[in-house]
């Protein structure tokens, strides 16, 4: 049976098979550096792009499959100052930052032009109706999975299908949050019939449409935006930045970093 006529597609979820050594491999750019090779990437090929932060960093330690994923992965771009202030200081890596949130808004404001497919996977309509009024958006396809859906065939099959059905593109922007973004990213990789760059940006959209509220930028500089977003939901966050974040520390001390020149990456 074809990849697209498929009504069973599962994505593997939670494999956890931890490692005595960690290898994490990020690519070498900043914003500017990065806008510039997803304005050229064009749509005759496919690839994605993730974006680790401290959260994703600990789950890639822990979860073969989301290591697999990672793996696949066009480009890996830094998305945490935090995590990279401590890898600085404890392990002598310098690297670059490129957020997801701030990559977004550059090449929604500075890219994508009026008539560009652009798909977005996640939000809500109103969210995406606002996208559309900002940025004054002609073809803008939005598609918001259910609840959950990352562990239905059937509903996995038809966000994917959603996607495939509307390449080529131009960026399809898929914010459903980690693990389930990256699974998708890969998933499509896999089946070979999507073209454009699929980016993982997690609540991005929430920061552009002003339904979530990105920390001041002295704290963003500070690197303690995390405690921003603890404070504005300390019930939503309390366990991420708290009780899991902290495992990062000793994760540090068997992580290697390896900052890798992958300007010429094929989808």
């Amino acid at each position: 049976m074809s990849a697209r006529t498929s009504t069973k597609t599962q994505l593997p979820l939670d494999s956890p098979v931890q490692l005595d050594r960690i290898v994490n491999e990020i690519d070498d750019f900043d914003l500017a550096g990065f806008v510039s090779v997803a304005e050229a990437f064009g749509t005759d090929r496919y690839g994605f792009v993730v974006t680790p932060n401290v959260d994703h960093l600990i789950r890639y330690y822990d979860d073969s499959t989301f290591r697999d994923h990672y793996a696949a992965a066009s480009y890996v771009l830094m998305d945490s100052r935090f995590a990279t202030r401590l890898i600085r200081l404890l392990k002598g890596v310098q690297m670059p930052v490129c957020t997801g949130a701030d990559l977004t808004a550059t090449l929604f404001r500075d890219s994508v032009s009026t008539m560009d497919r652009i798909l977005l996977i996640g939000g809500s309509e109103e969210q995406a109706q606002t996208m559309t009024q900002m940025f004054g958006l002609r073809n803008l396809h939005h598609y918001n999975p259910p609840m959950g859906f990352i562990r239905n065939p059937a509903a996995v099959e038809e966000c994917l299908k959603f996607i495939e059905d509307r390449s080529p593109f131009r960026y399809c922007f898929i914010g459903v949050g980690s693990p389930q973004q990256e699974a998708v990213a890969h998933a499509l990789r896999t089946r070979g019939i999507a073209r454009g760059l699929a980016l993982c940006v997690g609540a991005s959209v929430n920061f552009i449409t002003g339904s979530e509220r990105r920390a001041p930028q002295w704290m963003q500089k500070a690197s303690i935006e995390w405690l921003y977003r603890l404070l504005q939901n300390p019930r939503r966050m309390a366990s991420r930045y708290l009780l899991r974040g902290p495992r990062f520390f000793a994760l540090l001390t068997r992580s290697e970093f390896i900052l890798r020149n992958r300007s010429g990456a094929a989808g």
